[in-house]
């Protein structure tokens, strides 16, 4: 458990301190851009040890850097400078997971009934499973028969929800709701589908007005919730948000916080560059009065990154994805020597750019951004001497992943200092594998004390790994 529901508020107070003091130490690193490596001399900013270690590591001890295990063979020596900013950035980051050494790809959840996997990718089933949108509105519903409203920002969204939600309810009808398949036990689904609200929620509304109009425009909709004094028929509750974006989850925190009829809440966040700076982040009066707690949109976006992944892919040796980087590198110096003034524009994913030359990337990227391919030189022997330096545009982005951990780790200590310093009992928590869904810890906050509910949770994560680990053979 990352944060126990009976910490400390000193204890935490004193975590979101150290982790400002950290990122202030390393701001530049944490304010880079890896596009800018060769255009702004980001190699040469580093503490020249620094340069001499990363230079000559090979992918895996840079793996190692981020935590992953110790490769077998003779490694650079680090400097001691490098090694502690890597200790202190692991040890102030939220754990975000045991670290498994067989990673098993997500797969199809046996323990979700065949008819709720439909239109769902295994990682999401496998996030749904585990947290317990309109997928797990879908489950939530009719898997465990709750009372549920959806609120979605896109209404072609909520359109569709509805039309899955008929799909399924057809089926329902020839099968009864018993699974298709008699080996399984599973309780039957039941016929009481989600009520979907095209809307959005604004935070910084009173808690009767907060949900707007979607975009594009549509009838406002009614506060499924009720006033300020609670749901109109007096129910009880539970707000969930998986990987509810951006300003999204500060709402719903914010909401619980000012509303008495919603007992609990459980937000997953992720897209930390959407939020608003202030009132999305940050929400507590203690990290609002730290010096130093702001957090540039680059922090923010380098905070979605996928460490685990990204560290297994440097454990395997090296995949050749990590060459995309380099070759957006690149890419930038060709891009400003054509247009000066033209500063990191949106150049959209070249799909299986690692299999591409450098010449075929670049035909591809530059007349996104307006260029002519024909008009600029792709094999001159400076893009040459770029592209022979990948290994160091890989292990500068690695430093860049050592923060990432960080700065998530304090935007949600944010939001749980918020709710200690409203009286809340809350917890932090890792609930998803963070190698298929970096997005993993879980704030779960309510009204009446967690132990016996978290308890009984992790009971539930061991018997769910007992009974989806491949039969014995």
């Amino acid at each position: 458990m990352a944060a126990s529901p009976h910490g400390t508020l000193q204890w935490e107070q004193q975590r979101a301190a150290d982790i400002v003091q950290l990122l202030s130490l390393y701001r530049p690193l944490l304010d880079a851009y890896v596009i800018d490596f060769f255009t702004e001399g980001l190699w040469a900013q580093l503490p020249p040890p620094w340069q001499t270690a990363l230079g000559s590591a090979a992918p895996p001890h840079l793996a190692h850097l981020l935590g992953g295990p110790e490769p077998g063979g003779p490694g650079p020596l680090w400097p001691l400078s490098l090694l502690a900013f890597a200790a202190a950035s692991r040890a102030l980051s939220f754990p975000r997971g045991p670290p498994g050494t067989a990673p098993r790809p997500p797969c199809h959840s046996r323990r979700l009934h065949p008819l709720l996997r439909r239109h769902v990718k295994p990682k999401k089933q496998h996030e749904i499973q585990r947290l317990g949108k309109g997928h797990l509105s879908r489950f939530l519903a009719f898997g465990l028969g709750l009372s549920v409203t959806a609120v979605e920002g896109d209404g072609r969204l909520a359109t569709a929800a509805e039309r899955f939600d008929r799909e399924l309810l057809r089926e329902l009808h020839k099968t009864g709701g018993a699974s298709p398949h008699p080996r399984h036990r599973r309780p039957p689904l039941t016929p009481r589908g989600p009520q979907h609200i095209p809307g959005r929620l604004d935070p910084a509304l009173p808690w009767g007005e907060f949900l707007l109009p979607p975009d594009p425009p549509a009838p406002a909709a009614r506060n499924p919730l009720g006033g300020p004094g609670g749901a109109a028929d007096g129910a009880r509750v539970l707000v969930t948000g998986l990987h509810a974006c951006g300003d999204l989850s500060p709402a719903l925190l914010r909401h619980f916080a000012r509303s008495p009829s919603v007992a609990a809440v459980a937000s997953v966040g992720c897209c930390y560059m959407k939020l608003s700076t202030p009132p999305g982040y940050p929400l507590s009066a203690w990290v609002s009065a730290l010096p130093g707690h702001e957090l540039s949109y680059r922090a923010r976006e380098g905070a979605c990154h996928a460490l685990e992944q990204y560290r297994g892919r440097l454990a395997g040796g090296g995949s050749p994805c990590l060459r995309a980087h380099c070759y957006r590198a690149v890419l930038e110096t060709l891009i400003r020597g054509a247009r000066p003034g033209l500063r990191r524009p949106g150049v959209q994913t070249v799909k299986k750019a690692h299999a591409l030359s450098f010449p075929q990337y670049a035909r591809l990227g530059l007349p996104r951004v307006g260029l002519d391919p024909a008009s600029i030189p792709l094999d001159s022997d400076a893009i040459g001497t770029m592209l022979q330096q990948q290994h160091k545009v890989v292990a500068f982005f690695s430093l860049t992943l050592l923060l990432a951990p960080l700065v998530e780790s304090l935007i949600l200590l944010d939001r749980l200092l918020y709710l200690r310093e409203g009286g809340f009992h809350c917890a932090l928590m890792p609930l998803f594998d963070p190698r298929f869904s970096p997005r993993n810890l879980v704030l779960v906050a309510a009204r009446c004390p967690l132990g016996t509910v978290l308890a009984g949770l992790e009971e539930e994560e061991s018997s769910e790994d007992e009974a989806e680990s491949p039969p014995a053979q």
